[in-house]
């Protein structure tokens, strides 16, 4: 069971590594736009997330507040990237703080996952 737990993590972190790394590229470019590659990062992160939230098969207590915080963080950063797109399919231009703050957030969210104890 520990296998497949460490396998969901792997997972959960390929997902915010295709979104992070996406939006680098995207920010190295000096393209301020959102692909549809960070959607399908985002999706992966959020499925493995909240199967790493189940607590089966563990003997340590869960940390659900920051849980809580990696899940609304997450929630933002999907909700962002939909009205980006949005705003990008109608106007084709994306606004700059939309842009920042994904990369921001997404930074932030992977930053708890790994400092918060």
């Amino acid at each position: 069971m520990e296998i497949l737990r460490h396998v969901v993590v792997l997972v959960h972190l390929i997902g915010f590594a295709v979104l992070f790394g996406t939006w680098v590229n995207e920010a190295v470019h000096r393209r301020i736009r959102f692909t549809q590659l960070m959607n399908w990062g985002l999706l992966i992160a959020a499925v493995a997330g909240i199967i790493l939230a189940a607590p089966f098969g563990i003997e340590w207590e869960l940390n659900y507040v920051k849980l809580g915080v990696k899940l609304v963080i997450l929630l933002v950063i999907g909700a962002l990237l939909g009205i980006g797109m949005a705003r990008q399919r109608r106007t084709d231009s994306l606004s700059p703080a939309l842009f920042w703050s994904v990369g921001a957030l997404t930074f932030a969210n992977a930053a708890i996952a790994v400092l918060w104890r």
